[in-house]
């Protein structure tokens, strides 16, 4: 359940912070929201598929462990991806 090379150029481009970042807390974010995205429609059709869940629950820690980085760094930053991406933190 990998994101579509086109899907992850687009996220990048939208959530970059120059012309050469990929890398930034922000990108990061907004791919595992993505990736979040896709696992959790997954698990609407397939309820007991537990190995995703795992993987859902894994990738759901990552991002918040990311969002409390940028919340500490950038108080103006984590508020803007917050609201970009519609999360509730």
């Amino acid at each position: 359940m990998e994101l579509s090379f086109k899907k992850k150029e687009e996220i990048i481009r939208k959530f970059r912070r120059d012309k050469s970042d990929t890398g930034s807390p922000e990108v990061q974010i907004a791919l595992l929201t993505e990736r979040i995205k896709d696992i959790t429609e997954h698990l609407k059709r397939h309820k007991k598929d537990f190995h995703s869940r795992r993987g859902l629950e894994i990738l759901a820690s990552r991002r918040k462990r990311l969002l409390n980085y940028l919340r500490r760094r950038d108080y103006e930053r984590f508020k803007n991806i917050k609201k970009e991406l519609k999360l509730r933190v």
